[in-house]
C-alpha cells in the first residue's frame, strides 16, 4: 500500500504531461542520412557527397542539386538529423527553387509573349528562322 502512494506522488510530480514511451516504433527505428537506408553511406561520406553535389551545382548544373535533395530526403524533412548535412541539403533546395521559378519564367515568358510581347526584336531572339536568315532555303 505504501508503494502505490509513492507512485502516485512521483507521477504528480513529472511536469512533463507526456509519458515517455520507450517501446514507440519511432524511437527504435534508426535514422539514415540516405534514402537508400542502411545501404547506404555513412554519415562522414555523406557530408562529402552533399558538399560535393552543392558546389558543383554552381557549376551550371542544377540538377545536382535536385539529386542532392532526393539523395538526401531523409535529412531534408527531419530539422533534428544529421547538423552537418543539413545545410547543404536545404541550399541545394533552394538553390533549385530558385533556378527552376527563373528557368520556368523565362521558358513561359517566350512561349505567351512571343512576337507580341517583344516586338521587332523577336525575330532577332527566336532560333527557328536562322536558315531564313542565313539563306540556305534556296537550296531545297
Amino acid at each position: 500500500m505504501e508503494e502505490s502512494q509513492s507512485n502516485t506522488t512521483t507521477d504528480t510530480a513529472n511536469p512533463n504531461p507526456i509519458p515517455n514511451n520507450t517501446n514507440s516504433i519511432l524511437s527504435s527505428t534508426p535514422v539514415w542520412p540516405t534514402i537508400d537506408g542502411p545501404l547506404g553511406l555513412t554519415e562522414d561520406e555523406s557530408l562529402t557527397y552533399a558538399r560535393r553535389f552543392y558546389k558543383f551545382g554552381f557549376a551550371l548544373l542544377p540538377w545536382l542539386w535536385a539529386v542532392n535533395c532526393f539523395y538526401f530526403w531523409p535529412v531534408l524533412f527531419n530539422s533534428r538529423s544529421f547538423p552537418r548535412i543539413r545545410p547543404y541539403v536545404i541550399r541545394s533546395a533552394v538553390g533549385f527553387t530558385v533556378f527552376t521559378t527563373v528557368l520556368c519564367s523565362w521558358a513561359l515568358t517566350f512561349a505567351i509573349g512571343g512576337e507580341q510581347l517583344f516586338g521587332p526584336v523577336w525575330d532577332k531572339l527566336v532560333m527557328y528562322n536562322v536558315a531564313d536568315r542565313l539563306g540556305l532555303t534556296g537550296w531545297i
